[in-house]
C-alpha cells in the first residue's frame, strides 16, 4: 500500500535568518522546546534520561554522542543531523538476511543501480546509508535502526533524504517504537522520482525511551537499490529550565517557559505535562473522541474511528492526536467529494463575551479536501446566516494540525464544522477544546444544521476573527450533474481537470484559467491556498500603512500551528508552461535580523528554489520579475516567508499584483526560433531545462572563464558543483522548431575542461518519436574551444527540439557552449568519433556486418568486454564478427566513413582497434579521394588490449575513411574499432608527444573510482582557473602547450591521476625521455610525480621524484625493459598536506630499443648522476647487490634532492616482473637553478 502524504515539508533551511533566539523573550517562530539556552557546565555525569534527548548537557555536547546524529550542538535554530561523512552516527544495521545496510561512498559501486554522488556533498566522494540489490526469489527487508533516543517534544519532526530509482524496491518504511507499540509514520510503494526525495514527518510528543528504523522491502521484481542520507531531527528537545520567564510566559513545574496560549491547547508544552495538568484545566471542555462525540453532533460523512479502522485507505491517519496512538479515536470524513460532512456544537455562549475554540484537523490524499468552521448566531430565538471563520483546504499531510478560534459574542452561537474530502482525500478532527468561558447554554435543543453557504465576515466582525482563509474562494455555482467532478461547466463545455490553469482558455469567458495565481488580491486571492502548519500563515489583507497605496496584498501574519514555523501559500496545478513564462509580482520584506521571503516551484517530489528576495530589503514595495520557462504539468507555485513578527522594527513580508505573462506553450515568437545563436545579445531560442536544480548560466567573459565568439563575450556555461546543485543534469533546449530543410548541419563551439567533468550530449526530439543522440563528449578535452557538429534528418511535416544535457557525472571543471549554428544540407564527417552516441554516419555498404555495439547486458556475441572510451562494459564500439559462419573465410567486410572536408595541412587520423585472440585475419584502412589506397594493415592474433592506429592523411579534395575486415575463417573471431580522431599535424611517434595539438595517444582517463581524476592539457596563454606553468618546453613560450595535473583537488578520498600510453611491444631496453614543471609552495607541501610500468603481471614504479621544486622545467629520462606488451603511466599525486600546486609534462619521447644517455651537466651544476642499472632476478646475491646499490644511490641522490623509487606501488608485486631493467632518475638542471636547491 502506498501512502499518498507523503510528509509536509515545505522548504528546508536551517535558521534561515541566522537568528539568536536565545537573545530574544519571544521568538515566535520555532516551536517552545526546540533550542537549548540554558547554562551548560564544564563537565558533567549525564542521567540516563539525559543521554540523547536532544539537548546538549554537557559542554561540547558530549551526552549526544552516537545519538543517530552528530554530537556538536547545532546553531540555534538548526536541527541535530547526521550526513554519514565521518561515522554512522550510532545508526545500526539489524537485517536478518543479506539484504542489508552499509554505509558507503557514492562512487565506491559503480555498477550498482543506485546514487551516484551522495547529498550532502552533491559528489562521488560523499558517503551515504546504501542498501544493495539482492538477487533471489524470496522477499527480503533490510533495517536500520537508531540508538535509543529519549524523549521526543510535540513538535519533533525527523527528515531524511532517500533516493530509490522507480521499481527498484517494493516498499519503504518509517516507524516509531516506544514501549509495546509501534507507530508508522511513514510508508510507500512509490512510484519515486529519479533523483533524491525528500522526507519529513511529525512524531507527535514521545514520552521515555523510543528508537526509529527505516526498512526497504525487496522482492523477486524488485531488486531493492536505495540510498539513505542527511537523517534530521528538528525541534526534539524538551524545553530547559529557567530560573526566570519573561514577561507574560507561563513557568512550568519543571521550571521550562511557554506562552500562555499553550496552556491547555492538548499537547504537552512544558515536557512534564503541568501546562495541561486537570487542575488548570478543569473548566475547558474538551472532546478527544475516546469514549464519544461529547457536547457534539454530526451528521452523516463524519464517523468516530481509530488508526486501524481504515488502513486500506491511502490517506487514511496512522495515529489519533490525543494519545499520538494507533489506538487512539478521531472523528473521521471520507464522504464523497460532492457531500459535506457537517458537525456542529450545542448553542454556547461567551461568558464575558469572550471565549475560544482550539481544535486539530487533519487534511490528507487531496488538493480538493477542505474544511470550514462557520459561526452561526442566535438573534432573538432565530438562526441568523453562518459566518465563514476558517477555510483550510489541500493537502497539508500526514499530520495533525493546530488551530484556534477567538470568539466575541454577547449573542448565542453555535459553531459548524464542515468537511469535503475530495477525491482520494481524507479529512478527519480530533482534540476539540472550548475554554472555559464557552458554556452550553441549558435547555436548548440541537437540530441539524443543512451545511451553510461559505460567507465571508462582514467588514465590523472581522477585527475579531482573523481569518486563516484567504476569503472569498469559493467558485462560482455548477449546475449539478452537468459534469464529471472536478470538471468545470462553462456553457455547454465540461472542461476536465488537466486543462484548468493550463494557460489556454477554454471557456468563452475564461472562467477555466481564473483562480490560477494571477491576481491583484483585491477581490480575490487569484487560486493561492494557504498550508501553513505553523506558527505564521499568509492572509489576504487590506493595507492600513503607508508601504503603498490603499488596497489589498498577501501578508505574513500570526497563525496558531504547532509545527514549522515557515509559512507556504501555494496555486493549483498549473501548466504545462512555455519557455517564455514568467511571474510578475510586487513585495515588501522587512526582517532583522534577516528573514526569509522566497518563491518555490514544486513538482512532483521535486522543489526548486527559483527566487528569494535579498536579505538588504528595506521593506518598501519592490517590482520584479522571476522566469519561469518551460514546465511540465503539473507544477506549482509557492510563495514562503519567515520573519519574527516581535522583533524590532515592524519586521513583515508581503505579496501583491502577481501576474503570470507569456506562458502558454502554444505561442511562438521569432526570439523562440533563433537557434543559431553567440549567446551576446541573450540566449536567442534556447532555454534551461527545470527537470533538475542543475541550471546552465549566460555568462560574460571573465577571468578563466572566457567565451570563442570574441574572447571578451558572453556564453552558457554550467558548473557541474554548482552551490544546490543535486541534479543528474543540467539542460539547454530549443522549443519546437520546423525544419528548414529535410538535411541540416547543427556546429557549434565547446569547452571541456578540469580534472574531473562529466559528460556533455546533444540528442534531438521528434514529436511522438524517441529522443536520438546526435553527439557525445565526456571528460576533459583541454582548456580550448572545440568545434563539434551533427546531422540533422527530418520527416516532412515533422518538428523538432535541440537539447543540451551536461550529465554530473564528474565534479571538477566547467562546460561551455558558444557559437551554435544551424544550416541547410548535411555536415562533413565528424572529426571525432567515440561511437558512444551513434554510429558517427558510418555505413557498412548494405552488408550490415559492422554492428554498434555494448556490452552492458554481457550477452553480446562476438566483441571486447568493454570499450575503449569509457573502459567499460556500458561502452560502445563498432564491431565485425568474423567467424565462418558470419564472414566466409577470404570475404571482406567494408565500413565508410561520411565524406571529410578537404584538408589545409597534413593532419593525423587516429583510431583504437581490438582484434580477437583467435585470429581473425586482416584489417585494412584506406583513404579514398577519387581513388582508394590502403594506409594501414594489420593482421595478427589479438589479446585484451585496445590498440593504437595511426596514419597520415593528407587531401585536397573530400574524402572518407573505409575500414576493411577479410575473414580468415576462424571461429570466435572478431575485429573492433573505436574511437577515431582527426587532429592537424603528422603523426607522433608511439608513446612520444610534444602536446602541441593534444595529448597524442596518451589517454587521461580517470580510473573507474571514487575521486577518479584526469591530466588536462593547456597552454600558457590560455586562461585557467587551475594553476598551470606560464610557458611550454617545446616552444619555451606562452602559446605552447603541455599536459598538465593541479593536485589541489586531491582533497579527502582523491588519489592520484594517471596518463597512460597506448599499448607498446615488449622491449629489453627502452629510453623514456621526458621534461617535467612542478610548483609547490615552501615546507611540508609537495607533488610527486612517478612512471610506472604496467602489463599483465602488474605495476611496477620504475621512476619518481617528490618535495618542492622551482617552477622551471626538468628533464627526466628512464630506461624501461618487459618481456611482454606494457603500457608507461604518468601518476601525479601529493605526498604531503593538500596544497594548490600544478604537475606538468612536455615533449616525451620513448626511444624504442635506445638507452638512455646522460645529457652533459650545466654549469654550475654538482656531478650529473650516474646510471645504476639494478636487475630484478631471483638470485640471493643479485637481490643483495640491488639492496646495497639501491641504499647508496638514495643517500647520494637524496644531497641532490632527488628520490628514489623502488617498487613503492601496493598494486604492482615485485615478483610479476622477470629481468626488468630500470635506471635511477638522470636529471638536468636549467643553468639559473644552483646547487643550493
Amino acid at each position: 500500500m502506498t501512502s499518498s502524504c507523503l510528509g509536509f515539508t515545505r522548504i528546508s533551511w536551517a535558521n534561515p535568518g541566522g537568528w539568536s533566539p536565545c537573545s530574544l523573550a519571544t521568538w515566535l517562530p520555532l516551536p517552545a522546546g526546540s533550542l537549548s539556552c540554558a547554562w551548560v557546565p564544564d563537565d558533567c555525569g549525564s542521567p540516563r534520561e539525559a543521554v540523547c534527548n536532544f539537548v546538549c548537557d554537557c559542554r561540547g555536547c558530549l551526552d549526544e554522542l552516537q545519538c543517530g546524529f552528530h554530537g556538536a550542538a547545532p546553531a540555534p535554530g538548526a536541527p541535530f543531523t547526521c550526513n554519514f561523512e565521518r561515522d554512522s552516527c550510532g545508526w545500526q544495521d539489524i537485517s536478518t538476511s543479506g539484504y542489508s545496510w552499509l554505509r558507503d561512498r557514492a562512487g565506491a559501486a559503480l555498477d550498482w543501480p543506485r546514487a551516484r554522488t551522495d547529498h550532502t556533498l552533491g559528489t562521488d566522494l560523499g558517503w551515504y546509508m546504501a542498501v544493495d540489490t539482492h538477487r533471489g526469489k524470496e522477499a527480503s527487508t533490510a533495517v536500520l535502526r537508531s540508538p535509543p533516543l529519549h524523549e521526543a517534544a510535540a513538535p519533533c519532526q525527523i527528515r531524511l533524504w532517500f533516493h530509490a530509482a522507480s521499481g527498484d524496491v517494493a516498499e519503504l518504511r518509517l516507524e516509531l517504537t516506544h514501549g509495546a507499540e509501534t507507530l508508522t509514520l511513514w510508508r510507500s510503494s512509490g512510484p519515486w522520482g529519479p533523483g533524491w526525495q525528500e522526507l519529513a514527518v511529525a512524531t507527535g510528543r514521545i514520552w521515555g525511551d523510543f528508537r526509529v528504523t527505516f526498512s526497504a522491502t525487496r522482492n523477486a521484481t524488485h531488486r531493492g537499490a536505495v540510498v539513505l542520507d542527511d537523517v534530521e531531527f528538528w525541534s526534539c528537545g524538551l524545553p530547559t529550565p529557567r530560573a526566570s520567564c519573561p514577561l507574560g510566559q507561563h513557568h512550568c513545574r519543571n521550571k521550562a517557559c511557554v506562552e500562555p496560549h499553550q496552556l491547555c491547547d492538548g499537547e504537552d508544552n512544558c515536557g512534564d505535562g503541568s501546562d495541561e495538568d486537570p487542575a488548570t484545566c478543569s473548566h475547558h471542555t474538551v472532546t478527544d473522541f475516546e469514549t464519544g462525540l461529547g457536547l457534539w453532533n454530526l451528521s452523516e460523512g463524519w464517523s468516530l474511528n481509530h488508526s486501524a479502522g481504515g488502513l486500506e485507505h491511502p490517506a487514511w491517519p496512522r495515529r489519533d492526536h490525543s494519545r499520538n496512538s494507533a489506538k487512539g479515536s478521531f472523528l473521521i470524513s471520507v464522504a464523497k467529494p460532492s457531500t459535506p460532512a457537517v458537525l456542529s456544537s450545542p448553542k454556547l455562549q461567551a461568558s464575558g463575551g469572550h471565549c475560544a475554540l482550539v481544535f486539530y484537523h487533519y487534511l490528507c490524499g487531496s488538493e480538493a479536501a477542505s474544511l470550514q468552521l462557520f459561526l452561526q448566531f442566535q438573534d432573538h430565538g432565530a438562526s441568523q446566516t453562518p459566518v465563514l471563520l476558517r477555510s483550510r483546504r489541500g493537502e497539508l499531510g500526514d499530520i495533525w494540525v493546530r488551530d484556534r478560534v477567538d470568539i466575541r459574542s454577547v449573542h448565542p452561537f453555535r459553531i459548524l464544522l464542515i468537511g469535503q474530502t475530495g477525491p482520494g482525500g481524507v479529512v478527519g478532527l480530533d482534540d476539540l477544546i472550548l475554554s472555559d468561558r464557552c458554556t452550553p447554554v441549558l435547555g436548548e435543543p440541537t437540530p441539524c444544521t443543512p451545511p451553510p453557504k461559505a460567507h465571508c465576515p462582514s467588514p465590523h466582525l472581522t477585527q475579531f476573527w482573523p481569518r486563516r482563509a484567504l476569503c472569498p474562494q469559493t467558485p462560482p455555482p455548477q449546475p449539478q450533474d452537468s459534469c464529471e467532478p472536478g470538471s468545470l461547466s462553462c456553457g455547454d463545455l465540461c472542461v476536465p481537470p488537466e486543462q484548468l490553469c493550463d494557460f489556454q482558455q477554454q471557456c468563452a469567458g475564461g472562467e477555466d484559467e481564473q483562480h490560477c495565481g494571477t491576481t491583484d488580491f483585491e477581490s480575490t486571492a487569484g487560486g493561492w491556498e494557504d498550508t501553513s502548519v505553523g506558527r505564521l500563515q499568509w492572509q489576504r489583507l487590506e493595507a492600513q500603512d503607508s508601504r503603498g497605496p490603499a488596497g489589498h496584498f498577501l501578508s505574513l501574519q500570526r497563525a496558531w500551528g504547532q509545527l514549522e514555523a515557515v509559512a507556504s501559500v501555494l496555486t493549483p496545478a498549473l501548466g504545462p508552461s512555455g519557455p517564455a513564462c514568467e511571474l510578475h509580482m510586487a513585495y515588501y520584506f522587512q526582517s532583522h535580523p534577516q528573514g526569509l521571503l522566497a518563491l518555490v516551484l514544486v513538482e512532483g517530489g521535486y522543489r526548486e528554489l527559483v527566487w528569494h528576495a535579498p536579505g538588504s530589503s528595506n521593506g518598501s514595495w519592490t517590482v520584479h520579475t522571476v522566469p519561469l520557462g518551460a514546465r511540465r504539468r503539473p507544477f506549482r507555485l509557492e510563495f514562503v516567508g519567515l520573519v519574527d513578527l516581535d522583533g524590532p522594527s515592524q519586521q513583515g513580508a508581503g505579496v501583491d499584483n502577481v501576474t503570470l505573462r507569456g506562458c502558454s506553450p502554444m505561442v511562438t515568437t521569432e526570439k523562440d526560433r533563433e537557434v543559431t545563436c553567440n549567446f551576446e545579445r541573450d540566449t536567442c531560442g534556447w532555454h534551461a531545462g527545470h527537470l533538475t536544480d542543475a541550471h546552465w548560466h549566460r555568462v560574460k567573459s571573465s577571468g578563466p572563464d572566457y567565451d570563442h565568439t570574441t574572447g571578451q563575450g558572453h556564453f552558457v556555461l554550467l558548473d557541474p558543483a554548482e552551490p544546490l546543485a543535486r541534479g543528474p543534469s543540467a539542460q539547454l533546449l530549443t522549443g519546437l522548431q520546423t525544419p528548414g530543410a529535410l538535411t541540416e548541419c547543427v556546429s557549434f563551439w565547446y569547452h571541456l575542461h578540469g580534472p574531473q567533468i562529466g559528460t556533455l550530449l546533444l540528442s534531438m526530439r521528434r514529436e511522438g518519436a524517441v529522443e536520438t543522440a546526435l553527439w557525445l563528449r565526456s571528460g576533459s578535452h583541454g582548456n580550448r574551444w572545440q568545434q563539434a557538429w551533427a546531422t540533422l534528418t527530418h520527416q516532412p511535416g515533422s518538428k523538432y527540439q535541440l537539447l543540451f544535457e551536461g550529465l554530473r557525472d564528474g565534479f571538477q571543471g566547467t562546460m561551455g557552449l558558444d557559437d551554435v549554428v544551424v544550416r541547410p544540407g548535411p555536415c562533413w564527417a565528424p572529426r571525432h568519433c567515440s561511437f558512444e552516441d551513434s554510429a558517427c554516419g558510418f555505413s557498412t555498404g548494405g552488408q550490415g556486418l559492422w554492428r554498434h555495439q555494448t556490452n552492458a547486458t554481457g550477452q553480446a556475441v562476438q566483441g571486447p568486454w568493454a570499450d575503449h572510451t569509457t573502459e567499460t562494459a556500458q561502452g560502445h564500439y563498432m564491431v565485425v564478427d568474423m567467424s565462418p559462419h558470419a564472414l566466409a573465410r577470404g570475404h571482406v567486410a567494408s565500413l565508410s566513413s561520411e565524406k571529410h572536408g578537404p584538408l589545409a595541412q597534413p593532419a593525423c587520423l587516429t583510431f583504437w582497434y581490438h582484434l580477437s585472440l583467435q585470429n581473425p585475419g586482416t584489417l585494412r584502412v584506406h583513404v579514398e579521394e577519387g581513388e582508394r589506397r590502403q594506409v594501414f594493415s594489420v593482421s595478427a592474433h589479438g589479446g585484451l588490449a585496445w590498440r593504437l592506429g595511426s596514419v597520415d592523411v593528407q587531401a585536397e579534395r573530400a574524402w572518407r575513411v573505409v575500414f576493411e575486415a577479410e575473414a580468415a575463417g576462424v571461429e570466435y573471431a572478431y575485429i573492433a574499432v573505436d574511437d577515431l580522431s582527426l587532429e592537424d599535424g603528422p603523426c607522433p611517434q608511439p608513446a612520444s608527444c610534444d602536446f602541441e595539438s593534444g595529448l597524442c595517444g596518451w589517454s587521461h582517463l580517470p580510473w573507474p573510482s571514487p575521486g577518479g581524476y584526469s591530466w588536462d592539457w593547456s597552454s600558457g596563454a590560455t586562461p585557467s582557473r587551475y594553476l598551470q606553468p606560464s610557458v611550454d618546453h617545446t616552444l619555451g613560450t606562452e602559446a605552447g602547450h603541455f599536459a598538465f595535473f593541479e593536485t589541489g583537488v586531491l582533497g579527502p578520498g582523491g588519489q592520484a591521476a594517471w596518463l597512460r600510453s597506448e599499448p607498446l611491444p615488449a622491449t629489453e631496453g627502452s629510453c623514456l625521455r621526458f621534461w617535467y614543471h612542478m610548483g609547490f609552495p615552501e615546507h611540508f607541501y609537495k607533488g610527486e610525480l612517478r612512471v610506472l610500468l604496467s602489463s599483465t603481471r602488474g605495476q611496477l614504479t620504475v621512476w619518481g621524484t617528490g618535495g618542492r621544486q622551482r617552477h622551471q622545467w626538468l628533464e627526466g629520462q628512464v630506461q624501461v625493459a618487459s618481456p611482454e606488451e606494457f603500457q608507461l603511466m604518468f601518476e601525479a599525486t601529493l605526498g604531503g598536506q593538500p596544497t594548490l600546486g600544478p604537475i606538468a609534462l612536455d615533449d616525451v619521447q620513448y626511444l624504442a630499443g635506445q638507452p638512455c644517455y646522460l645529457p652533459a651537466p650545466s654549469q654550475g651544476d654538482g656531478p650529473a648522476p650516474t646510471l645504476v642499472p639494478v636487475v630484478v632476478g631471483g638470485a640471493l646475491f643479485l637481490l643483495l647487490l640491488l639492496g646495497l646499490l639501491g641504499f647508496a644511490g638514495q643517500r647520494w641522490l637524496r644531497k641532490r634532492g632527488g628520490c628514489l623509487f623502488l617498487g613503492r606501488r601496493e598494486t604492482g608485486a615485485a615478483q610479476g616482473f622477470d629481468n626488468i631493467l630500470f635506471n635511477a632518475e638522470g636529471i638536468t638542471l636549467p643553468t639559473p637553478v644552483t646547487s643550493d636547491q
